[in-house]
């Protein structure tokens, strides 16, 4: 999957979410286990990246794995903290083990 369309899209929902879309930083990366997107946002727009019981983060990597599935592709969505740790809810393994 070169064609980046899965950082494209995390960057435009998420700016379009924050109050601060200028400090929103997404990266991608490409290993064996698949796509990694890591996103990155100021620390007041934390909650709404993350929404009520973690279901906008849920809905961004549910599109993300449609992307992905479009692209043959896996692709994770991990929501880093702005002192650097991952989000509670915004770590990419924890979807795995839910089956989602």
């Amino acid at each position: 999957m070169d064609n980046m369309q899965d950082l494209q899209f995390v960057e435009y929902v998420v700016k379009q979410i924050v109050d601060n879309p200028d400090k929103v930083s997404v990266e991608r990366t490409v290993d064996e286990m698949g796509v990694l997107i890591t996103l990155k946002v100021a620390k007041e727009d934390m909650g709404k990246v993350i929404g009520k019981s973690g279901q906008t983060a849920k809905s961004i990597r549910i599109l993300l794995r449609v992307i992905g599935s479009k692209n043959n592709a896996r692709v994770n969505l991990k929501i880093v903290e702005p002192d650097g740790s991952p989000a509670p809810g915004g770590n990419a393994n924890i979807d795995e083990s839910l089956g989602i």
